[in-house]
């Protein structure tokens, strides 16, 4: 999860909302890491997740990445939840709750939904307040 802020920061500093992701091979090393690239990029979909996820599957020339696990400083949204679920990740580990927009859990628990074909193992809380105390300090600036 430090990685995952040390990603975020990197967000912040461009002026995007500090989200950090990373996503770890079955043995746990790091695939890809991805922060949020809106404001950068003018891309909607620039979500730290979505982008982590973009370039393991890159690396791996796969799109399934069972076994994989990412670990982001923000519950997903529903879609990041979405992509998760399409890409067959095996965990998801976060930070702070989302509780206008997570799909993980807090608003919605798209990752679990019995409906689905593939459904996550969920981890929440990891370092919640570092994370939550930098996503507050990012917006009171706003």
């Amino acid at each position: 999860m430090r990685l995952a802020l040390d990603e975020a920061a990197h967000a912040a500093s461009a002026g995007d909302v500090p989200v950090g992701a990373l996503l770890l091979d079955p043995a746990g090393a790091v695939l890809a890491a991805g922060h949020n690239e809106r404001e950068a990029t003018g891309d909607p979909t620039a979500h730290a997740e979505v982008l982590a996820l973009r370039r393991a599957a890159a690396k791996l020339g796969e799109w399934r990445l069972t076994g994989c696990t990412l670990v982001v400083t923000l519950e997903p949204c529903v879609m990041c939840a979405g992509a998760l679920v399409q890409s067959r990740v095996r965990r998801v580990v976060y930070g702070a709750r989302d509780e206008k927009a997570g799909a993980a859990g807090s608003l919605w628990d798209l990752v679990r939904d019995r409906r689905l074909n593939h459904r996550p193992e969920v981890i929440a809380g990891v370092l919640e307040a570092e994370c939550s105390d930098r996503l507050t300090a990012f917006f009171r600036t706003r």
